[in-house]
């Protein structure tokens, strides 16, 4: 009997390291998310300052609006 307990946490280790290795598969799948969704951001930027200049000075131009306003309305991380 106390062999088959034996086997059994065996058997639970192994799945406990699957999980392990499950999680880190899952971080890297989000970082490259991350990172694809990046670059694609960035193309669609120059492109749409190829294509349509003015468009993408607007655009540039209200992303920075918006970044100032969250900037000073939001509370600071040390207060």
């Amino acid at each position: 009997m106390e062999r088959l307990l034996q086997y059994w946490d065996d058997l639970d280790d192994l799945l406990g390291v699957f999980g392990l290795i499950s999680e880190k598969l899952r971080g890297l799948f989000f970082v490259f998310l991350f990172v694809c969704a990046s670059l694609l951001l960035q193309a669609g930027g120059v492109w749409l300052a190829l294509i349509h200049p003015p468009l993408a000075s607007a655009t540039a131009i209200l992303l920075i609006v918006a970044l100032l306003y969250h900037m000073a309305t939001s509370p600071h991380p040390l207060k």
